[in-house]
Parts: C-alpha cells; sequence; structure tokens
C-alpha cells in the first residue's frame, strides 16, 4: 500500500503528526519536493522533534528517504542529525537514503535568495531566504552540483568555479565580493554524504513491486505549488501530490492513497492572497489558541475561517482519497464558526481560487455560519465523545467539499486523533 500526505492549505496543516502516525508501520518513508525551507514540528509523549529537511519516520528509525526533487542543503541537514543524535535518535545509512542525483543548496544561492528578495522592495514574496529558489533555478538551467558530483573532486572544482562565475556579475552588483565556493567544505563532507547516497528510483520501486508500505511526505502546502498555487507568492517547487513520480522516480499507481491534511481553520505564512484572513479578535485568539508560529521562520501565521472552496481544489488537484482534518479543539471556545462556500470577484461569483493575480485583492469571501460547540475537545480520540455541533461541523464541510473526513486531530500528541472508521491507520 502507497500513502502520500499533502496540505491542502498553504502549510502548516500537522502533516508531520500524520506521518509520523502512519510511519510507524511503514517499510519506507520519502520526502520528494522542497528543502530545508519547510518544518514539521512532532510530539511524543513529552519529547518535541523539529524536523526541516529528514522525513518524519526518522523518529520511529524507519528506513527514510530524500527524493530528487528535494534541493539539499548539507549543511543542515548535518546539523539536523547532529540535533537529533542529542534527542537520543540515531540517524545513519541504515535508516537514511539520499537519490544521488539529488542537487545541492549552496551559500551562494542564499545570497541570491537575499538579493532576490530585497530587488523585489515592498512586495517581498516572504521567501525564507534559505537558497530554495535559486538552486532550483540552477537545477533547471543545468548548472547545480549534485550529490554524485563530490565523488569526483575536479569535476566538483570546475562545476563550482562555472557555476561562481555564473552569478558573479549579478553579486557584484550587491556585495564589495565574491564570496568563496567552498570546495574544501564540501569535499570534507563528501564521503560522509555518498554514505547515505543510493539510486533511489531503482530501490523505491524495487520496494514497491515487492508490496511493501510506502509513505510519501508532501512540504509546504498545494496552494504553494509554483503552478497550481497563488502565483506568484508560492514556493519554487511542486507541492501537489503528482510530483511524487517526477521527485522520487517511483512508478507505481495502484493501491494508493492520497490523504489531504487540513486545518480546521486556514492559516498562512508571509504575503499572498487570503481571501478568510481574520484581521480582528477572533484572527488573534485562532493565533493564540492554536500556537501558529512557524517552525522555521517562527513568523507568526495569518489566520483566518474555514475555506472549502480552497479545499475543494486541492482535492481535485491532488486526487485526494481522505481528508485529514487537524487542530479541531482550537476552535473550542466560539461561539459561532464561519465557513468559506464561495467567492464574489467584481459581483461575480466563483466556486475557485482564479489564477489571476490582478483578482486577489477583489476577492470577497461567501460564508456559512453555524453555532460553536464551546466545549472541549482537546485529546478526544472517539468520534461519539465530540460535542454535537463539533460534529455537525465535520459533516457539513465533507458535504461541501463531497469528500469523507477520515481522521480528526484533536491535539499534537499521536494519542489525540480520532481514525473515524477505525481502519486508515491501521495499516
Amino acid at each position: 500500500m502507497f500513502y502520500t500526505i499533502v496540505g491542502t492549505q498553504w502549510g502548516d496543516e500537522g502533516k508531520g503528526k500524520i506521518v509520523d502516525w502512519l510511519s510507524s508501520k511503514a517499510d519506507l518513508i520519502v520526502r520528494y519536493q522542497g528543502g530545508n525551507n519547510a518544518g514539521h514540528t512532532i510530539k511524543v509523549d513529552n519529547k518535541v522533534y523539529k524536523l526541516n529537511l529528514l522525513p518524519s519516520g526518522i523518529i520511529n528509525n524507519k528506513k527514510c528517504a530524500i527524493g530528487n526533487g528535494v534541493v539539499l542543503d548539507p549543511w543542515a541537514l548535518i546539523n539536523e542529525i547532529e540535533n537529533l543524535k542529542k534527542q537520543g535518535i540515531n540517524v545513519t545509512n541504515k535508516n537514511l537514503f539520499i537519490a544521488d542525483n539529488i542537487c545541492l543548496i549552496l551559500p551562494i544561492h542564499k545570497l541570491l535568495d537575499e538579493i532576490n528578495e530585497n530587488l523585489r522592495g515592498q512586495k517581498e514574496l516572504g521567501t525564507t531566504k534559505k537558497g530554495i529558489g535559486p538552486a532550483y533555478e540552477d537545477k533547471v538551467g543545468r548548472r547545480a552540483i549534485r550529490i554524485c558530483d563530490l565523488k569526483n573532486p575536479k569535476y566538483l572544482k570546475q562545476k563550482l568555479d562555472n557555476l561562481s562565475k555564473f552569478h558573479s556579475e549579478k553579486i557584484s552588483k550587491y556585495i564589495d565580493k565574491i564570496p568563496q565556493n567552498y570546495y574544501q567544505e564540501l569535499l570534507s563532507m563528501a564521503e560522509y554524504l555518498d554514505s547515505f547516497s543510493v539510486p533511489l528510483w531503482k530501490m523505491i520501486n524495487e520496494f514497491g513491486e515487492n508490496n511493501k508500505t510506502i509513505v510519501f511526505e508532501g512540504a509546504q502546502g498545494s496552494m504553494l505549488d509554483i503552478d497550481f498555487g497563488t502565483y506568484p507568492y508560492v514556493t519554487s517547487s511542486n507541492t501537489i501530490s503528482g510530483q511524487i513520480y517526477s521527485g522520487t522516480g517511483f512508478s507505481k499507481k495502484n493501491n494508493h492513497k492520497i490523504l489531504g491534511i487540513t486545518k480546521a481553520y486556514t492559516t498562512r505564512v508571509g504575503s499572498g492572497p487570503f481571501p478568510t484572513e481574520l484581521i480582528d479578535n477572533i484572527g488573534e485568539h485562532l493565533g493564540e489558541k492554536g500556537q501558529e508560529y512557524g517552525t522555521v521562520t517562527k513568523r507568526k501565521r495569518r489566520c483566518g475561517w474555514f475555506d472549502s472552496v480552497l479545499l475543494k481544489q486541492s482535492i481535485n488537484l491532488n486526487g485526494i482519497t481522505d481528508i485529514v482534518l487537524t487542530k479541531l479543539d482550537v476552535l473550542d471556545e466560539l461561539k459561532e464558526i464561519k465557513i468559506c462556500v464561495g467567492y464574489f470577484i467584481d459581483e461575480k461569483k466563483y466556486d475557485y481560487l482564479p489564477s489571476e493575480e490582478f483578482l486577489f485583492d477583489k476577492i470577497k469571501p461567501i460564508y456559512k455560519t453555524i453555532d460553536g460547540w464551546q466545549s472541549s475537545t482537546a485529546g478526544i480520540n472517539k468520534i461519539n465523545d465530540l460535542p454535537i455541533n463539533a460534529k455537525k461541523y465535520i459533516k457539513i464541510i465533507e458535504e461541501l467539499i463531497e469528500t469523507n473526513i477520515s481522521i480528526v486531530s484533536t491535539g499534537p500528541d499521536r494519542k489525540e486523533t480520532i481514525d473515524i472508521n477505525g481502519t486508515l491507520l491501521n495499516i
């Protein structure tokens, strides 16, 4: 059986917890896009783990892989491995595998990222400035350094020199000197990084042919997809489920569940359109109760009402089979709750979020208002124990999106989870 975990909103939906749960019985967990600009926070008993690159299954000492669709910062990877070691989690080449054709993020990419963001002036995209975009640009431009290049020092030096030369003119306009190419540092890491390097496409298809359980773990959210998100306020990679094939080389399409992780309200970090954003006391309440601060950036997340239009769009883009609704407990104290059921733009009704950037500021949400439940759902792990109005909220969302909500999360811990039909998490 194969599972793909995708975020259906703008990220931060709680994917890490669900991957952690599923991975406890999986044979392989794979990251297939993004970089260390995304973060998962996982709480197990009294321990909290923060991951940026490593798949969440590493907490369970499961076999984990980082696919070629990811851009890899080797310094960040080594730092993350060291931090986990301090928490008692050992990462070795027995439980971590990295695609040998993965492209690297280098210090020059971070510098370019900062320059690019500054050049945008007031129209900043809100990037994390971790070099993700420029690294993908070099990948598409066929100049990237790949992990397999580290095996040949002479070839590596030539490629690094060419890369520095290519970017030198732009960088020299904004700083006094060209940064070093880190050749010696990369050489010193080469043997260690190479110990994780494998032809992942081959390994992962062998797992599939042998009926192993594979979990594909996405980063960010569907509305940050470079093609289908709220462009240009998006990330630099494809975040929807179709990316697992080009981002790992996996080819099996049968027996595949695609789980859409969805917050019971909506949040967004950084700039960009957000039709249901609440710039009021309720928005503040959601942010405080939900502890809405970015795992990577520590930035305060913007908060708003649940957007069923956005979710239905994500369901179609990803081929989602089941919805996982997270952070239901954050809504516990509200007297009334609103759900966005459509948009008005220039007096025309829309049942989707349009691509046109010039329409973003004109979007006016259409709301359905329901009564809140005003009692605690925190920690509940049986559907029948939820308040009546909480169950009504779930049912209304299901009807609007025409997709089953199979799992409800009522807290950060593994145990604070409702498997509604009692089957999805029992892999």
